[in-house]
């Protein structure tokens, strides 16, 4: 279950990533029959906290507040040579007890200081992965990827990759129709895989005839064809290698990688509200078979096909058909 949160701030708080955590998980929309989480901030002693624009946080808990709840998030803060010993302390029992944990940009070095990231997979903002890896050589540092979800502990890169790691975690244990409600309210995406890259060489197209935007739309809507770079290229008048190129640059990922994200997402979308069986919204996404389906569920959202269904269907379609 996830209904207490608490964020820890330190000076200098960055007051975009705190807001992050506070808009996803600090507000009330029951209106909308969202979950409604209780949520406090943390310091390493109760009171006003400076953020780094010059203006003042009212923090009311101290490290105790950390034995409450279900998900600590470690928000970005200027990096410390040293962190407080009581906030380590607080946050590796936390972690003992099965808490979540997740941290927004450079709050991974306080996971890192609380030597939480030894042994397991992470990143941090692409500027301090180099230090990062320096200062923790027990955890990999993947530099340019949006964030790592190595159970229980999601680490996550700069800024706006903070609301994709927010929103992963929340539809990997409430489901994707609250983490979709969720990003509608805050205008935005609601999955980017955390394997995609944190930047692009070119964010923006030179010039609408130039974009994928058309071929990126085509693809959509047909994830149940066999398409090759070949096939996609002509579609945009390319050569492959161009295409290729050109679709690293406005996406940030490959399009084998890129299809394949979209197919598991129709494929949750039909899990959740259809009572298909695994082989048939197999097809429909393009996979094939409930193997190759099972294969790839397995490895973007670490569960099956049928558990998902289970755990986020309607009461008339959690008894599946096919074996998953």
């Amino acid at each position: 279950m996830l209904k207490n949160v608490a964020v820890i701030v330190l000076e200098e708080i960055h007051p975009f990533e705190l807001g992050v955590a506070c808009e996803v998980f600090g507000l009330d929309r029951s209106e909308a029959g969202l979950p409604v989480y209780e949520f406090g901030l943390v310091g390493d002693r109760p009171g006003p906290m400076r953020t780094h624009a010059g203006f003042d946080v009212h923090v009311p808990y101290g490290p105790e507040r950390l034995a409450d709840a279900d998900l600590v998030i470690a928000t970005a803060t200027g990096i410390r040579d040293e962190y407080p010993a009581a906030l380590c302390e607080a946050l590796r029992a936390a972690h003992d007890r099965g808490a979540h944990l997740l941290s927004i940009c450079s709050g991974s070095f306080l996971l890192g200081a609380a030597g939480l990231l030894d042994g397991r997979r992470s990143t941090t903002h692409w500027q301090y992965a180099d230090l990062m890896a320096e200062r923790f050589p027990l955890t990999t540092v993947e530099p340019d990827v949006l964030y790592v979800d190595d159970e229980p502990v999601i680490t996550s890169a700069g800024t706006a990759a903070g609301i994709d790691a927010c929103l992963h975690l929340v539809r990997k244990v409430q489901g994707a129709e609250v983490a979709r409600a969720i990003a509608r309210r805050m205008v935005v995406a609601p999955h980017r895989d955390g394997g995609q890259a944190q930047f692009v060489n070119r964010p923006l197209p030179e010039g609408d005839g130039d974009s994928l935007a058309g071929v990126l739309e085509w693809m959509r809507h047909h994830l149940d064809r066999e398409t090759s770079v070949d096939d996609l290229a002509r579609l945009a008048h390319m050569s492959p290698r161009t295409f290729a190129r050109r679709f690293q640059q406005e996406t940030g990922t490959t399009p084998h990688r890129w299809l394949t994200g979209q197919r598991v997402l129709f494929a949750q979308r039909l899990l959740e509200s259809t009572d298909e069986t695994v082989d048939a919204v197999a097809a429909r996404c393009g996979f094939g078979n409930a193997a190759t389906l099972r294969h790839h569920f397995g490895r973007r959202l670490g569960t099956t096909p049928q558990a998902y269904r289970r755990a986020f269907g309607g009461p008339a379609r959690t008894a599946d058909r096919q074996p998953a």
